[in-house]
């Protein structure tokens, strides 16, 4: 046994110095590399970095290092964007080179490369060319998905006056009437804010997105192999993802049996139609996997991203009631008491819509942006940037431009208003990224915001807990996302 143990340790130190030295070798790469903080093999900068706010440490890693520049979570090469110009260059300007989506261990393991969102290549242009179709021939970007947004408002109010001035927390009325948007053009329908499974996945998506917000979570951006094997709250995450998956596969099981091929009335029926056409074909990207991911994506990112914002947005008229006075009046006049919102409004409202934008750019809801890769070797100033790479493009960095927004900590509508009052169109307004991966449902999200706020304005007036001065605007940072921290309010009937 003696001479066996022996040979076991000495291969043990082989494989572990060869991985070592890989490892090494892919830290210290090109010398055209962006610059960036000196990594560690195995562990990169986790040391120097900070989990629980790496936005803000990329912002002070800029300061040291420039608009383009280099870290490494864990063994995991990122090259970080930083700035308008460099965004902008990137994200527009080689789009192509720049359309891959970057790596995200906890979306990978679940989405397992299927989907729209963490597709890659041929599968990815398939998928989201015809979810763009489908989701425009099923009303975004038309009338008949701002009545929709009109007709849940409408259910949205009446459970804002049940609440009979009494204080509450606004997250879940939210989250229900923006995830019965998207409902009812993936699934069909809407769901009744008392049904127990609608009731339940809400609390899934709410819970996830809290999770994803923790420390766990960049732990596992940072150890995916080894977090795997370890227990604690971010393998929730995966239960979660589960279980929504579950919900989906049911959902698709009864659209197959009510299907009519020439009626499609909703997302999955119009994929179901897709997968019979492409039957034959064997290399097609239209498969059961493809469906399943797809419709979990689009559920999960039409309830969270909005409903956040939407919280957000009352929080800071809670805090700036003279704002909030403004939007009043200009409601008055343009849309009165006698009729619901419309985006016809909106060019009628600018202050209105100045602070909806305003509102937008101050969450910088994903301030890294959601990863992008690098499809080819490619050059970027005077660097080369390997294919594969991972890219954060700091969206933050360009929504807090203070050469575009002065004084961008301080939240103003008057950053997107001109001398005149009138609205002031920004192309440093990019909260839902740019160029080939920008978000498909920034249509639909821009209506609701603009619908709901106002509808709510029109017909309530908020009321603070406590002293507006008193209010906390601060966000709560993580890994991937910022969000309010939980608040109540009151709302009075005007």
């Amino acid at each position: 046994m003696e001479p066996l143990g022996a040979t076991t340790v000495f291969l043990v130190i082989c494989v572990s110095s060869l991985l070592f030295l890989s490892a090494w070798r892919k830290m210290s790469g090109s010398r055209k590399l962006p610059p960036g903080p000196i990594a560690f093999p195995i562990i990169g900068n986790t040391l120097q970095l900070s989990m629980k706010n790496l936005p803000q440490h990329v912002e002070e890693l800029s300061a040291k290092y420039g608009p383009i520049f280099t870290i490494y979570l864990g063994s995991e090469r990122v090259v970080v964007l930083y700035g308008h110009e460099i965004v902008k260059e990137a994200l527009i300007g080689l789009g192509d080179e720049f359309s891959g989506r970057g790596s995200m261990p906890i979306f990978e393991k679940i989405s397992k490369g299927r989907g729209i969102v963490f597709s890659n290549g041929e599968q990815w242009k398939q998928l989201r060319r015809f979810a763009l179709t489908t989701l425009r021939n099923f009303g975004i970007g038309k009338k008949s998905i701002e009545e929709r947004i009109q007709e849940e408002t409408r259910f949205l109010m009446e459970r804002l006056r049940n609440t009979h001035g009494r204080p509450f927390d606004p997250t879940l009325f939210l989250n229900h009437t923006v995830s019965n948007v998207i409902c009812s053009i993936v699934f069909g329908d809407r769901f009744d804010y008392e049904d127990k499974k609608f009731v339940t996945l809400i609390n899934l998506i709410e819970e996830s997105n809290k999770l994803l917000r923790s420390p766990w979570t960049a732990l596992y951006v940072f150890f995916p192999t080894l977090m795997d094997y370890i227990p604690g709250p971010h393998q929730w995450i995966f239960q979660n993802a589960q279980e929504l998956r579950r919900f989906v596969l049911e959902r698709v099981k009864m659209h197959k049996e009510s299907l009519d091929p020439n009626y499609p009335q909703d997302f999955i029926d119009a994929f179901l139609i897709k997968m019979e056409e492409e039957q034959k074909n064997v290399q097609s990207e239209f498969n059961a996997e493809s469906l399943a991911r797809s419709t979990i994506e689009l559920f999960v990112a039409g309830t969270g991203m909005t409903s956040i914002t939407l919280k957000y947005g009352l929080l800071i008229l809670l805090k700036y009631p003279e704002i909030e006075e403004k939007v009043h009046k200009e409601i008055d006049r343009v849309i009165g008491q006698s009729r619901s919102p419309s985006m016809a409004d909106r060019s009628q409202m600018p202050y209105t819509d100045a602070v909806v934008h305003e509102i937008q750019r101050f969450i910088a809801l994903v301030p890294l942006g959601v990863p992008r890769a690098a499809t080819r070797d490619v050059h970027l100033k005077q660097y080369l940037i390997p294919k594969g790479t991972t890219i954060f493009p700091s969206l933050k960095s360009v929504l807090y431009d203070s050469r575009e927004f002065p004084n961008p900590e301080q939240f103003n509508p008057g950053h997107f208003l001109d001398e005149n009052g009138a609205f002031k169109k920004s192309d440093f307004f990019m909260p839902f990224s740019a160029g080939k991966r920008i978000c498909m449902g920034e249509g639909l999200a821009q209506m609701e915001i603009f619908l709901v706020l106002t509808t709510i304005l029109q017909n309530f007036t908020l009321k603070p807990v406590i002293d507006p001065k008193g209010i906390d605007i601060t966000l709560e940072s993580g890994f991937m996302s910022n969000a309010p921290k939980s608040y109540q309010l009151c709302v009075l009937p005007r």
